[in-house]
């Protein structure tokens, strides 16, 4: 006789007190297997309220192994010898009808057979379907939104016009591109949530946001004249409201007044002509030493044809010392902003060389390190003048001394005394900036062979003393 929730019984008729305890199971579990001694299905019992009673209808006297998938009898296979050791054990269910479902069992041994008693783990399983889920739409969402900001940003950098983005509410700067920030004369982060009003003279803050509130709002294309704290400069900007995370914003773009316009125009008219017609050679590289600009004047230095074989080149290629040479200029333009009086010579493009004096200057264009580099011959006779050391007046000497960085230091002192040894890695530490390890290289040395030299002339020793 079946009772409620029972699927089968491998026997006609089941004892009153084998029933009472199955029914009992039956009731604290969702799903209760009865297992015989050949390892075969006596009994199966499910709870109405789990839902898998449909799913175990032929389960009675099927043997236990083809009711799970592999991997999991993997695991229940060797816990039936002693079903009554171990923890619960999660098990997916699997056969020849297309279903699987996982149910944690608990194993208890049981006259003679087991005894399985599972809980439906198909509600977790859909939790945490549904969590994973969530979180990658999640993970969408949050690309998305970064993709969305990187092409906000890269619209705020790339337009030429300086944008400032104002809270009509608290009259601060929320957002602003490097075109504003260079025009305001501060850097971005320190204009970032500063009152906009105090960038600009004789306006106060309530006054200033009025006034761009009523622009943003009327029809004309008006502008309102502003004079730039900072720089004293004129300016005229145009205002446009729109909402943004329960906020009224300005978007405020600024430009030059017709009279600034017109000196700026003048003067970059101007500086465009000294690029082009100027006597003296001038190159722009990029942080990575790569020529990015080179006028007339520099091709005539070199010997280059045209523009097509300077471009996109690395400018060590001109160099007669090469990458030693633009390690030290890029390490102390970077390091001090600018660099005069730097001695040199460039490589022409016919095997040639010209001794030249270069003045560098580094300043940031679009977030981007640009330095600019202006390069002048001094090939007059004796016109260079070498760094020296004490007692360096004699000619012979600064002939010497102008083989540094061009002969190795073996050779130098095969054909000198100890005096010049220490002269040239003086001139070289000079050179450099003091830099030690661009002088080790200027000199073919290895750091560790500067320093006994350095340790030898006491030239250590000095420079110690005077850092102290």
């Amino acid at each position: 006789m079946k009772r409620h929730g029972d699927i089968g019984s491998g026997d006609a008729a089941l004892s009153g007190e084998v029933q009472a305890v199955l029914d009992l199971v039956g009731a604290a579990s969702d799903l209760t297997i009865v297992v015989g001694r050949d390892r075969k299905v006596e009994y199966v019992a499910a709870n109405p309220q789990a839902g898998l009673a449909g799913l175990a209808t032929d389960w009675v006297g099927r043997p236990l192994q083809s009711l799970f998938s592999e991997e999991s009898w993997a695991k229940l296979g060797p816990r039936l010898d002693q079903p009554d050791e171990g923890p619960a054990m999660e098990l997916n269910h699997a056969g020849q009808v297309q279903y699987e479902f996982p149910v944690r069992y608990v194993l208890r041994g049981w006259q003679d057979r087991i005894l399985m008693m599972g809980r439906d783990l198909r509600p977790l399983a859909e939790v945490q379907q549904q969590l994973v889920l969530a979180h990658r739409a999640i993970g969408r969402d949050h690309e998305a939104q970064r993709e969305l900001e990187t092409r906000y940003r890269v619209l705020m950098e790339e337009n030429s016009f300086p944008l400032l983005i104002v809270s009509e509410t608290t009259g601060r700067i929320v957002d602003l591109n490097s075109s504003a920030a260079r025009l305001l004369g501060a850097a971005r982060n320190d204009l970032l949530n500063s009152p906009v009003a105090q960038e600009f003279d004789g306006r106060r803050r309530g006054e200033l946001i009025e006034s761009l509130s009523r622009n943003a709002t009327s029809d004309a294309n008006s502008y309102l004249d502003l004079t730039v704290r900072r720089t004293a400069q004129r300016v005229k900007i145009n205002a446009k409201l729109f909402r943004a995370a329960r906020d009224r914003l300005l978007l405020c773009r600024i430009g030059l007044s017709e009279s600034a316009q017109s000196q700026e125009g003048d003067r970059s008219l101007m500086l465009q002509n000294l690029f082009e017609k100027g006597t003296d050679a001038i190159v722009f590289l990029d942080g990575n030493g790569m020529i990015k600009a080179a006028n007339e004047a520099f091709l005539n230095l070199t010997d280059s044809h045209s523009q097509s074989v300077v471009i996109d080149r690395a400018f060590s290629d001109f160099l007669s010392r090469g990458a030693v040479d633009l390690k030290v200029l890029l390490d102390n333009v970077r390091r001090l902003g600018h660099l005069r009086h730097y001695r040199t010579r460039l490589n022409t493009d016919y095997m040639g060389e010209v001794s030249v004096e270069l003045s560098a200057t580094l300043f940031q264009d679009r977030g981007k390190q640009i330095i600019a580099i202006v390069a002048r011959d001094s090939v007059v006779k004796d016109s260079i003048v070498w760094p020296s050391a004490p007692g360096a007046e004699n000619e012979g000497l600064r002939n010497v001394m102008r083989l540094v960085g061009y002969s190795t230091l073996k050779e130098i002192v095969d054909e000198t005394t100890e005096i010049i040894e220490k002269m040239c890695i003086e001139a070289a530490l000079e050179m450099s900036g003091n830099n030690r390890a661009a002088a080790a290289e200027l000199l073919s040395l290895s750091r560790q062979s500067l320093y006994v030299k350095l340790r030898k002339f006491g030239i250590l020793n000095k420079e110690t003393g005077d850092q102290a």
